[in-house]
């Protein structure tokens, strides 16, 4: 790999890296191409820059060629997690939506308004997170991909009204979900050595908590849930505890943001990495290129849980909001 490549060339880097499409791809590949420098050491690089390019517009272009021939919806995913809300009819999931994200779902007092998948990002800090509104869940015929957007997302977000029996909407939803082979991780014990179930993070949001006077309804319905079902209650059309509610997804995740800084420079603290929650230094620099773990020989971190500007070997376990300097 040719040296002296400039801070901005490893941001469009880890752009590309995290590009959900070919678009998005294409154009922080050429924002690489345009920044690397001109020099008989950056020719094979600048080649393969190419390749990759030339192979996403061709991806591209076949798309556009094939077009939809289905009534099959695929969500692409953006941001830090994907999050599908589900639950029965007229519980507030679209208005939730719309009020979290800038998803402009169809909001109505009258059941079975949405029919389509609507995504919108909602912002955490300086993250955003992918919530999607889906069609309330009923006996009737659901579409397979339905299923298909449930199962591949990282949280199930079950909507229920706690001012009309909340406790028989749960139900109604858990058991729609379990005839197709999706339950709660944590109840996974329960389904030990059967084949074909997804298992998924659930959390239970008791919407329309809209003032003081609906808190017994929520602690009555709280009580009635065991410790595998956690809970928040919301008011969408309040705003009531959507701190509480990002806060809790952004825990479920599992995730952590860490920033990055050059020795004798201030931190970029707008453009966070993400990593899984116990995520070590070496993860960290295999994620912002892959010769960075290869030469490194010690890093530097600022955070809550390390004096400011601790050494600290590769296998060093970092922290949410943890600023790593490397050393190569």
């Amino acid at each position: 790999m040719p040296a002296n490549l400039p801070p901005a060339y490893f941001e469009a880097e880890n752009r590309y890296r995290e590009a959900r499409t070919p678009a998005e791809g294409i154009s922080a590949l050429e924002e690489m191409l345009a920044i690397m420098p001109k020099h008989k050491g950056t020719d094979k690089l600048k080649a393969g820059l190419r390749r990759r390019i030339s192979k996403l517009k061709s991806k591209e272009q076949g798309k556009k060629k094939t077009g939809r021939r289905d009534s099959s919806y695929k969500i692409e995913r953006e941001g830090v997690g994907q999050i599908v809300l589900i639950g029965p009819p007229n519980v507030g999931k679209s208005a939730l939506v719309s009020a979290l994200t800038n998803a402009d779902p169809q909001v109505a007092d009258f059941p079975h308004s949405t029919w389509k998948p609507t995504p919108g990002m909602m912002y955490f800090e300086d993250i955003q997170i992918q919530l999607i509104d889906t069609p309330p869940i009923g006996k009737e015929h659901m579409e397979p991909w339905f299923f298909d957007i449930a199962r591949g997302s990282d949280i199930i977000l079950v909507v229920v009204d706690v001012q009309t029996d909340p406790v028989q909407q749960l139900e109604q939803t858990v058991s729609f979900l379990r005839e197709h082979r999706i339950a709660p991780l944590g109840l996974a014990h329960l389904y030990e050595g059967k084949s074909g179930w997804t298992f998924l993070p659930f959390l239970i949001v008791a919407n329309k908590n809209d003032d003081h006077t609906m808190e017994e309804n929520v602690e009555i319905f709280r009580s009635l849930l065991e410790d595998d079902w956690p809970l928040v209650s919301i008011s969408a059309k309040a705003g009531r505890n959507f701190d509480l509610l990002k806060q809790t997804l952004f825990n479920t995740l599992e995730i952590i943001r860490v920033y990055t800084k050059a020795p004798g420079k201030d931190p970029d603290l707008s453009a966070p990495f993400v990593l899984k929650k116990g995520s070590k230094v070496e993860d960290l620099a295999t994620k912002i290129h892959k010769d960075f773990l290869e030469k490194l020989k010690y890093a530097r971190v600022w955070g809550r849980h390390v004096y400011d500007g601790q050494m600290v070997q590769r296998d060093h376990v970092l922290q949410d909001g943890d600023v790593v300097e490397f050393h190569l």
